[in-house]
């Protein structure tokens, strides 16, 4: 597959589910290596990114069996029981995987080698590294702490009590993973929450965590180090950032009902939901219940006359992977749509306020940047399209614009879909059988 091409449609109707949650994909994983005996793992995503994450598992002595694409058994070898890997870790294009492992191995006694395809490559690396060394691991990386890189675990690892620069699930669960294999209690401080999937499926595991919100700004995570994990089974829920794009796309395009089934609904993941329905979407939750501490529902989603809104900046951590398709739905709206607060977004796979900007640009959308604010003046039923969008080897600008393909006058082309297989490798099947109309572009 390279480049891909979506047209104009309506009454996308039917019900999905789309693929496991890749955040708690990845820590299932993780954690339940660090267990003792055989983690059952129902509903794992099966995209490149998991995939690496599990290869890199492996590759430093963790058994993981893939029975059945729906179901994996993974034995664990205890906290602290990883072994140095015989070869260089290939991380693909995964920042969680790398990020989450990073920290993972680094209060093992071994010595790891890090990489990753080119956009990863590019990442900085330096925000894990900085809490890592003050635990007493060195981590040796090329200028601008980018990969390739190597860890250097530490033989006698210290607890720290670690305050986030910016809200990031990604750092503050290294630190955490760090602090499995560290005496005492590893504490970390965010002043806004991020997603808590690691603090939820640690506990699961049988660890000891505890959050404290001291004050408005100041939430304390901490972890009592050395714990005896227990096997657990986990089923993974619907991965709500892949379910963003049917939910878009349903409530923007004419005549359109569609179900998402099985969506994990954490409180921390739901901004784009929140969003939307301050800008007037339908979505309705059914079916709501609990799977391993996770509150899970199904979203009937119906097409909707979408308003702009102001996104404030608090809320950027629930839904930061969400902004690309949310600037699509703003595209779509009545009035102007100001989301504030987004410098995260240039350090993710690409630079993604660049990006989305550049792409809606070029359909011919009123967009402007605002230092890290996006401001983007919706157009709905005149969004002329027929561009080709730079997907900048990141799945979520590539999905987002296929998305805003299905409303525009002309067809929207991306240049390169192979990075969709990240996290969203059922994508194309899962619209098309909605009624999309996306095809191969020659």
């Amino acid at each position: 597959m390279t480049g891909l091409v979506s047209a104009p449609v309506s009454g996308l109707k039917g019900d999905v589910i789309v693929t496991g949650d890749k955040s708690i994909s990845h820590r299932a994983l993780m954690i339940g290596s660090m267990a003792v005996g055989e983690t059952v793992i129902r509903g794992l995503l099966l995209g490149d990114d998991v995939l690496c994450t599990a290869a890199a598992l492996e590759a430093m002595g963790v058994t993981i069996e893939r029975e059945t694409d729906d179901l994996w058994r993974v034995h664990g070898v205890g906290v602290g029981g990883l072994r140095e890997p015989d070869n260089v870790l290939d991380l693909g294009n995964s920042g969680t995987g790398a990020r989450l492992l990073m920290g993972l191995v680094a209060t093992h006694p071994i010595q790891v080698q890090f990489t990753g395809d080119d956009s990863l490559r590019t990442r900085p690396m330096g925000r894990i590294a900085t809490p890592l060394s003050q635990m007493g691991t060195q981590v040796i990386a090329r200028d601008g702490d980018k990969m390739p890189l190597t860890v250097i675990g530490a033989r006698m690892a210290m607890p720290i009590t670690y305050a986030l620069p910016v809200p990031s699930a990604q750092i503050k669960s290294a630190v955490l993973l760090a602090g499995l294999n560290t005496p005492g209690e590893t504490s970390v401080i965010e002043t806004r929450p991020s997603r808590d999937h690691t603090e939820l499926m640690l506990r699961h595991f049988g660890a000891t965590v505890t959050v404290t919100d001291e004050a408005t700004d100041r939430r304390v995570i901490t972890l009592t180090g050395q714990p005896e994990l227990e096997s657990k089974e986990v089923v993974v829920p619907g991965d709500p950032s892949s379910a963003a794009f049917p939910l878009v796309a349903a409530l923007i395009t004419p005549d359109a009902e569609v179900t998402i089934k099985n969506i994990g609904l954490n409180p921390l993941r739901i901004g784009l939901i929140d969003t939307l329905c301050e800008m007037g979407a339908a979505i309705d939750i059914a079916n709501a219940r609990d799977q391993a501490g996770e509150p899970v529902a199904d979203l009937v989603v119906k097409t909707s006359s979408l308003t702009g809104v102001v996104v404030p900046p608090e809320r950027a951590p629930s839904m930061i992977d969400e902004y690309p398709i949310l600037a699509v739905a703003a595209a779509a709206a009545n009035g102007v749509t100001r989301m504030q607060g987004l410098a995260e977004l240039r350090v993710k796979e690409s630079d993604r306020l660049a990006a989305i900007a550049d792409g809606l640009n070029a359909c011919g959308i009123t967009v402007e940047i605002d230092g890290d604010d996006l401001i983007v003046t919706g157009s709905p039923g005149n969004i002329p399209g027929g561009a080709e969008i730079e997907s900048r080897m990141d799945h979520r600008i590539a999905m987002s614009f296929m998305v805003l393909g299905m409303i525009s006058k002309d067809p929207i082309a991306i240049d390169d879909a192979d990075h969709i297989a990240t996290s969203f490798p059922s994508f194309i099947a899962l619209m098309n059988g909605l009624g999309a109309k996306i095809g191969e572009h020659m």
